[in-house]
């Protein structure tokens, strides 16, 4: 803890910036959500006690899977794989698009909490606001209409969402906040994608080699996992939502 409150103290204005991205969508999430239910007449909370409690829930899984990490061979040792949207993706579903992102959210903070962080929070940052750029499309289009076929356009949106996202916001921001804040050429970063690639003699053909297929893989991964298996957790999720909601019901009456 020590550390981590070291690195925050070190790295102040750029954890200001983390966390005016981090409420912005935030704010996304909720205003979109709240239209939705304003249209619908759901007059209900966007967070009930159960639904905090399955946040919780999906958030420790998705910090587990965060750990596991796979390397790439086509990309440097700082860009790895890992599947920890699976559960982020399904609690967006099953919960909404303002789920999501508090998973995701939850999911970083853990992460923080338990290892630190040894890239200046940049990665943090990177795996949270690209994994909303995922996460928000393809849960606010399967929100309008909760159907297999709209659960893999979604999942297929969020995937192109996340690609052009993530290879644009590498190039433009994190590698030369990266660089800035270790004080390090972006030559040197470049050239550590040029060891595994030959191709890679830029930031941008570092983002279109690397990060672009890394999206492309973890989009197509999760995205496949997740539809094949939401329609089976699905009763259970929302069968506990409903006994939820009728013991509030009976409470209230």
């Amino acid at each position: 803890m020590k550390e981590l409150m070291t690195a925050v103290t070190e790295n102040l204005i750029f954890v200001a910036e983390f966390l005016g991205i981090v409420a912005f969508m935030f704010a996304l999430a909720y205003a979109y959500e709240k239209l939705t239910m304003k249209k619908s007449g759901d007059k209900g909370r966007i967070f009930s006690t159960r639904k905090v409690s399955m946040i919780g829930m999906f958030s420790a899984i998705a910090v587990i899977l965060m750990l596991l990490e796979i390397p790439l061979f086509f990309a440097p040792g700082f860009y790895k794989l890992d599947f920890s949207e699976i559960p982020v993706l399904i609690g967006a579903f099953a919960f909404g698009p303002m789920a999501g992102v508090t998973i995701e959210f939850c999911k970083i903070l853990l992460e923080l909490l338990l290892k630190g962080t040894t890239t200046a929070f940049v990665g943090e940052l990177a795996n949270f606001i690209i994994g909303c750029s995922f996460v928000l499309p393809a849960s606010i289009i399967y929100l309008h209409r909760k159907t297999k076929k709209t659960a893999l356009i979604g999942s297929v949106t969020g995937t192109i969402c996340m690609t052009i996202f993530g290879t644009a916001f590498n190039a433009i921001y994190l590698l030369p906040k990266f660089a800035q804040l270790y004080g390090m050429p972006l030559d040197a970063i470049v050239q550590m994608g040029t060891v595994v690639n030959p191709a890679i003699d830029s930031v941008t053909t570092l983002v279109i080699f690397a990060v672009a297929p890394l999206n492309i893989i973890k989009g197509a991964s999760v995205s496949a996992v997740t539809v094949l298996i939401y329609k089976k957790l699905s009763p259970i999720l929302k069968e506990g939502h409903k006994k939820s909601e009728v013991s509030k019901a009976t409470k209230i009456s």
